[in-house]
């Protein structure tokens, strides 16, 4: 069922013969959804001395290309300090194919690498038949597991939440992904062992990396730049096409991955696309867990800034519109800044927003065709 808001942008577009997908932000009506929390009224749950201590940031949003594009190297230069003391990242050809299995579709390798610094991370490359038979390089999408799943669950577990894996290989497409940092195969491998559970191993993580000048959510995202440089060695990948993907915890890895490196060529990210100033605005910073916090980032700006990095770079953010942990009052602010910072490099069809109502947080079937079609219309062709 679509919208009437949708429809008149449809509408629209057809008598103009502009493309729907032209449009920065979109409002769907679903056809069925789970639902979620409304939005508290902003700031009403935040008390007032809290309120009035703050400091949020405002960054001057981008009116020049020319001046963005070296304030750009500044931004990401802080971005990047703010994650700490990162370790030198490991030789990528130290990473071992430790078996390799028929699933029908695809051929799915089980990889593993020693990140260098305390853990072996394992991993999934899944690859489409018919690219394993014909050879040459295919597209490639690096699919980032939800802070409940792992890489089994985006890879091989259709019934998962944040599932894509066998999706996108049908379509063509080589995945691959990691168990992060305490999921999947690496939890009770953390500092305190198997004595500790995901989440004690989580909080014990993110204490030791602070006390190591870091933060857990830079060595995260380390793991994730580890991973594209191993995809770099392979023969069957054209890094040219590399896309990055997740939902939740997934989707915050893919624009931070995409705005620190220029490897992902493409995004598309699935209930996250959140602005801090309107989580804490609502008293729903409870949504993230401790992992998710880097030192510092709102001494500088909001996520505008860490978006804005990704430009002029396809990027599609796909939304519940009762997420608490991405208010939609903060989706607004994105979307206008980040729709000027697009039209700045005359790209403005490569952001694309679409927010889907009486929608929590949850992967709708529409939010999977959504995504398939990005990829395909921004990496299929060499």
């Amino acid at each position: 069922m679509i919208s009437p808001f949708s429809l008149i942008v449809f509408v629209i577009a057809v008598t103009l013969s502009i493309s729907p997908l032209a449009f920065a932000q979109v409002r769907v009506t679903p056809e069925s959804s789970r639902g979620g929390t409304a939005m508290n009224e902003e700031w009403v749950v935040v008390p007032p001395e809290v309120r009035e201590g703050l400091k949020l940031p405002k960054w001057p949003v981008p009116t020049d290309l020319e001046a963005w594009k070296k304030d750009r190297e500044r931004v990401r230069a802080t971005l990047i300090e703010l994650l700490g003391d990162m370790p030198q990242r490991p030789d990528p050809k130290a990473v071992k194919v430790v078996k390799r299995e028929d699933k029908g579709d695809f051929i799915l390798e089980r990889i593993e690498f020693h990140n260098g610094v305390d853990s072996v991370v394992p991993g999934y490359i899944m690859i489409p038949k018919a690219a394993a038979k014909k050879g040459g390089k295919y597209p490639c999408i690096v699919a980032l597991h939800e802070h409940g799943g792992n890489k089994d669950s985006v890879c091989l577990n259709e019934k998962a939440m944040d599932h894509v894996g066998t999706l996108l290989v049908k379509h063509g497409y080589i995945v691959a992904a990691i168990d992060g940092y305490f999921h999947g195969e690496r939890i009770g491998k953390g500092p305190a062992g198997t004595t500790e559970n995901k989440g004690g191993q989580e909080m014990t993580l993110s204490k030791l990396n602070l006390w190591m000048g870091r933060c857990l959510w830079g060595m995260q995202l380390r793991d994730e730049q580890c991973l594209l440089d191993y995809l770099e060695t392979r023969d069957d990948i054209d890094m040219n096409r590399l896309g990055s993907s997740g939902m939740s915890m997934g989707c915050t890895r893919s624009w931070w991955l995409a705005a620190i490196d220029d490897r992902p060529k493409a995004v598309v990210g699935v209930a996250c696309f959140t602005r801090y100033s309107e989580l804490i605005a609502h008293g729903y910073m409870r949504y993230h867990g401790i992992y998710y916090f880097v030192p510092g980032v709102l001494k500088h700006f909001d996520t505008e800034a860490i978006h804005a990095l990704i430009a002029p770079r396809p990027h599609l953010e796909l939304s519940g519109d009762q997420d608490p942990g991405a208010p939609t009052d903060g989706i607004e602010t994105l979307e206008r800044i980040l729709g000027d910072v697009y039209k700045l490099y005359g790209k403005p069809e490569n952001f694309r927003s679409v927010v889907y109502a009486k929608t929590g947080h949850e992967y709708l079937p529409e939010m999977r065709k959504e995504m398939v079609e990005w990829f395909n219309k921004h990496l299929k062709q060499p």
